[in-house]
């Protein structure tokens, strides 16, 4: 299998032809391969290669699942693979040489789709800059456009489907790091309910469940199938899931009905979004009442600023929680050339940061949820764009480069619009409706209420069929 042919496959129609015998896993890994010996040299969004591991893998008995023999990639944070090393993105574990001794809870689940783990996907340093263009692993660049960023803090992920290298990877999304890096990609990116994922039974409840993980894919059927295999209660979850009604891979082509639909593209300061991201929004505005659907300008309602504000110390306290946890386990703390600028700016902080204003931060956060929770007693999905801007130039948002100041301000201006639905917990997708006037990908966003991914996968799958994005694809690499 050439690595052109495989590229045109998503993961459900590589796992079709294996299931059929007209390839073998092995066959289908080393195009993978093939793939990305070609073409990650330009892109940087490989930074760990288990390749032997996965030929062997690929030979063996796999695992009967939906995606048996289907190349993998994993994020480098969060998800533990057992024997591979965990950066983080820093050169703080780089240089301790920490390891997983075991698969995570999450991991486990993937291996039992029957995926075939090939390495590990480039990130910002402890997911925290919203571009991956960080000192350990340097800048993973857009397919469509080397000269752009890929978003982060999943951005090697992303890049890595784009190109064709892997047809799903891993991601996490604490402040939209799933979402943003299929945007700029041209790529769907679902982040689940709170929890619905489970990190337990080994992985801590990351920001109070703030943070959930995903995979980033290139069709709605690849994100659908894979969250059967993997979005199923883990007992002790702290979090309460109110059951699918049914496989969600049965909702990908089920009529999502007549939708109520607010649709804004309203920012928290009140400042214009770039005017190529708007007529997007506006097209799809229009696009989804000619499907039927019951379409209003509205505005979510919520200062959705001060919510940002209001969750700092919670994040902060996070932070510096996770950061001691990794201390103790290397026995030192960082040296100075060993965090990023933006990095130790964020841990200098989160360390001033107060028990009592850590539990305050988490109550105001409560209780600022429920009032954009109260916004979908009266509507089914909330539109917004992804970013306030097309994928910037590389640099814009250097975490080494940039003044931690600049890049709040800078984030403002590109990424106005995912974190609330990180805090209210609610189910959230990007969905690749539109390109800038420079060709690159423009993502539209989705909102549904709390637990209802059902809902979002019927949209979506609708919006697929109604404006196809599959054969769009970046000239660089499939």
């Amino acid at each position: 299998m050439k690595f052109t042919e495989y590229a045109a496959h998503d993961a459900v129609g590589l796992a079709e032809l294996i299931r059929h015998g007209e390839v073998s896993p092995l066959e289908v890994v080393d195009a993978a391969i093939e793939g990305i010996e070609q073409y990650d040299g330009d892109i940087n969004a490989v930074v760990y290669r288990a390749f032997d591991e996965a030929r062997a893998t690929a030979a063996g008995p796999l695992p009967e699942g939906p995606f048996t023999g289907v190349p993998f990639l994993v994020k480098d944070l969060l998800l533990q693979v057992a024997g591979w090393p965990r950066t983080s993105g820093s050169r703080y574990a780089a240089n301790a040489g920490l390891a997983d001794a075991e698969d995570s809870g999450l991991m486990r689940r993937y291996r039992a789709s029957g995926v075939v783990t090939l390495g590990k996907a480039n990130l910002s340093e402890f997911g925290i800059a919203g571009t991956t263009e960080g000192a350990l692993f340097g800048a993973c660049r857009n397919p469509w456009n080397l000269g752009h960023i890929v978003g982060g803090s999943s951005g090697g992920s992303a890049a890595a489907v784009a190109s064709g290298m892997v047809p799903m990877a891993h991601g996490g999304d604490g402040l939209g790091s799933i979402r943003i890096p299929a945007s700029c990609c041209g790529l769907v990116g679902l982040k689940v309910t709170r929890d619905r994922n489970p990190h337990l039974p080994d992985g801590y409840d990351f920001a109070q469940g703030n943070v959930v993980e995903h995979v980033i894919t290139r069709t709605v059927r690849d994100t659908a199938v894979m969250l059967d295999v993997t979005g199923n209660p883990e007992p002790g979850s702290p979090y309460a899931i109110p059951p699918k009604e049914r496989p969600y891979a049965d909702e990908v082509g089920r009529d999502p009905g007549r939708l109520r639909i607010a649709w804004s593209g309203g920012t928290p300061l009140g400042r214009a979004i770039h005017p190529d991201v708007q007529a997007v929004l506006e097209d799809i505005a229009r696009l989804l009442g000619g499907l039927g659907h019951h379409v209003e300008e509205r505005a979510l309602g919520t200062n959705t600023l001060s919510d940002y504000v209001a969750n700092l110390p919670l994040a902060g306290a996070n932070f510096a929680a996770g950061m001691k946890r990794m201390i103790e386990a290397i026995g030192r703390e960082p040296a100075a050339d060993e965090l990023e600028p933006l990095t130790w700016a964020a841990l200098n902080g989160a360390r001033s940061v107060s028990g009592v204003d850590a539990l305050y931060s988490a109550q105001e956060r409560r209780m600022r949820a429920r009032a954009t929770l109260r916004f979908f007693e009266d509507w089914d999905i909330f539109l917004c764009p992804v970013m306030g801007t097309p994928p910037p130039k590389i640099g814009y948002l250097d975490p080494i480069n940039v003044p931690a100041a600049d890049i709040q301000t800078r984030n403002g201006e590109v990424y106005p619009f995912a974190a609330p639905f990180n805090f209210t917990g609610q189910p959230s997708i990007s969905l690749p409706l539109g390109q800038s006037r420079e060709g690159l990908p423009i993502g539209m966003m989705f909102s549904a209420r709390y637990a209802d991914e059902a809902t979002l996968i019927r949209l979506a799958a609708q919006l697929e069929q109604a404006c196809p994005w599959h054969d769009k694809r970046p000239k660089l690499g499939g």
